[in-house]
């Protein structure tokens, strides 16, 4: 009788048991009477959180070489551009004194068959003129040195002599080249003699 209970225990048990695991596979929605079909959980936040690290690492890593490649280009095309404006900065003064130089020729053609001096020297003075005022029109302008005081932001010193009187010491007396200056910065020192 004692064995006969155990067993009806032991039966009673097994059928709990095998109505759990029927429970565990398929939840019922109690509310419904459904059954709530799911699947065990992955690892995948694990993978995703690290497969987002990664695609966000290869989008960073590909704009970053797309900038360094623009700004690569961008160091190339100026650069080029450099190089070309050098080339040809000097061109509007280039074009500007080719009437001076054809006047130049004509003056010299002139010269092989003249017998007047004077028109000759006309001729090159009218010249002359018109190379300086071209000149002036871009911004080159004369400096003036005779009787200025010496600066040497704007002379540079050849020699020194004695000065005629005590007025003109350290005075330009003398000038061997003339200054110029291009839109008021100095392209060339006035090559001068001071009085000392």
């Amino acid at each position: 009788m004692f064995s006969k209970k155990k067993k009806n225990d032991n039966e009673h048990t097994n059928m709990e048991s095998h109505a759990d695991e029927q429970n565990n596979t398929q939840p019922v929605d109690q509310a419904n009477g459904e059954t709530i079909n799911e699947t065990p959980a992955e690892t995948a936040p694990e993978l995703s959180a690290e497969e987002k690290l990664k695609e966000e690492n290869a989008a960073l890593n590909d704009k970053y070489l797309r900038l360094f490649a623009e700004f690569d280009n961008y160091k190339r095309r100026t650069q080029k551009e450099r190089v070309e404006l050098l080339q040809t900065a000097g061109k509007d003064v280039i074009v500007s004194l080719l009437p001076v130089l054809d006047d130049f020729d004509r003056a010299h053609k002139a010269t092989e068959t003249a017998t007047d001096v004077a028109a000759v020297r006309e001729g090159v003075q009218l010249v002359h003129h018109k190379l300086k005022n071209l000149l002036v029109q871009k911004g080159l302008k004369e400096m003036e040195s005779i009787n200025t005081p010496f600066d040497t932001d704007l002379h540079e010193a050849i020699t020194k002599i004695p000065a005629p009187n005590d007025d003109m010491k350290g005075k330009v007396i003398d000038e061997l080249e003339k200054g110029y200056t291009l839109n008021d910065k100095v392209i060339r020192f006035a090559k001068v003699v001071v009085g000392s």
